[in-house]
């Protein structure tokens, strides 16, 4: 039997935290092949520090998006992002592309040729999760400390309010009571600010946003409240602590409430499973979850490099199920083609929708109508339904 009275925490960062930078300006290098290309290779890592980004990686695709491209693509993104300070500044920061072509090992074992069909661009084990105890199908947990964070910054954008800098974190514990949510007892926010900017007015500005997230009363139910504990965040983002891709996968997707694989999603193709899996997994246990068949589902592929078919698919209930999980198993792999081709064209992955999934969770999100969050649908549910 699970436990159903606990207290759990999950934490989230901010777009203009440096790994976030890092994930941004890879995910826009992604977008930039994809708009050129639908079926470009991208593989790009990102390293941000004091006024300097490093991109390195392997790519295949039109000789258009040149290393100048790329330059620029990452000072779009620390631009959007708000960096215009003294030690990281888009438009003084060093960029260094060191970009290549893609081995054509991992191209021969990808490509369709003949009877053989695309295979996935690497081995690994992906997880998908969704839980009813949120509207989004979101661990609470994570989806209050993305949300908090998303409403600070769309304030500092709107308002151009420089009292606070794009770097920030959070982190929300709440207790649990028969297995739902039920009052948070300790919220954290970490934000940058101003040099003339006290920890009051901080407070003053941070509260609002907590308040407006948390159900109603719960703000006020709360043990403890951190508010830049350290009492100084000024110097923050790259300059304050280097950057790197795919170093905050717990954020990118269920905030520890569930398993997840070891592949980041940053920087990479949708013909890599560590992404497009990662993709189909969630969307797959979201639409079991809304069509009422669990109150919670994790479920679990895996691929072998160059082999299409994947080896194994896993359903868990987790004890909340209301049918079989095994002929669910069953079931889900005749309802959409698990390939990575099959996944790529179910979701309509091979399009420039990456960028706007660098921060705040890649799961969680309304579906968007040029296909971003194509996998934040829930167009299996009658489906799944008259199956059982």
């Amino acid at each position: 039997m699970s436990r159903q009275n606990y207290l759990f925490t999950s934490e989230s960062v901010s777009e203009g935290h440096p790994d976030k930078v890092s994930d941004r300006i890879s995910d826009a290098i992604v977008d930039k092949f994809l708009s050129a290309e639908p079926e470009a290779r991208v593989a790009v890592e990102t390293l941000t520090t004091t006024n300097r980004v490093v991109l390195a990686g392997e790519v295949r695709g039109p000789e258009s998006i040149t290393k100048e491209v790329m330059e620029q693509a990452a000072r779009d993104a620390v631009r959007d992002i708000g960096y215009e300070q003294d030690g990281f500044h888009w438009k003084n920061m060093d960029v260094a592309v060191h970009v290549h072509e893609q081995s054509t090992d991992i191209a021969m074992g990808v490509d369709a040729a003949g009877n053989k069909d695309e295979g996935a661009g690497d081995q690994g084990i992906m997880f998908g999760y969704a839980t009813n105890e949120t509207d989004s199908l979101m661990p609470a947990t994570l989806d209050y400390s993305h949300r908090i964070l998303k409403s600070m910054a769309a304030e500092r954008h709107a308002n151009g309010n420089a009292e606070l800098g794009p770097d920030s974190k959070s982190q929300v514990t709440l207790k649990y009571e028969k297995g739902k949510p039920v009052k948070a007892t300790s919220v954290v926010v970490s934000t940058q600010h101003g040099a003339d900017v006290s920890q009051e007015r901080v407070r003053e500005i941070v509260m609002p946003h907590i308040e407006k997230i948390l159900p109603e009363g719960w703000a006020s139910e709360i043990d403890e409240l951190y508010i830049n504990p350290t009492g100084q965040f000024i110097i923050g983002g790259p300059d304050g602590d280097a950057g790197l891709t795919g170093r905050k996968i717990i954020v990118d997707t269920y905030g520890g409430a569930a398993q997840h694989g070891g592949g980041a999603f940053s920087g990479k193709d949708p013909t890599k499973v560590d992404r497009s899996a990662a993709y189909v997994t969630r969307y797959l246990a979201k639409n079991v979850v809304a069509a009422g068949l669990a109150d919670r589902c994790t479920i679990q592929l895996a691929y072998a490099i160059g082999v299409s078919k994947p080896l194994s698919l896993y359903v868990d209930f987790h004890q909340t199920g209301n049918v079989d999980p095994s002929k669910l198993e069953t079931v889900l792999q005749d309802v959409i083609d698990l390939s990575p081709r099959g996944i790529r064209e179910h979701l309509g992955l091979n399009k420039p929708i990456y960028e706007r999934t660098a921060a705040y969770g890649h799961f969680g999100r309304d579906p968007e109508a040029d296909g971003g969050f194509s996998w934040e649908k829930t167009d299996l549910v009658d489906t799944l339904k008259a199956e059982f």
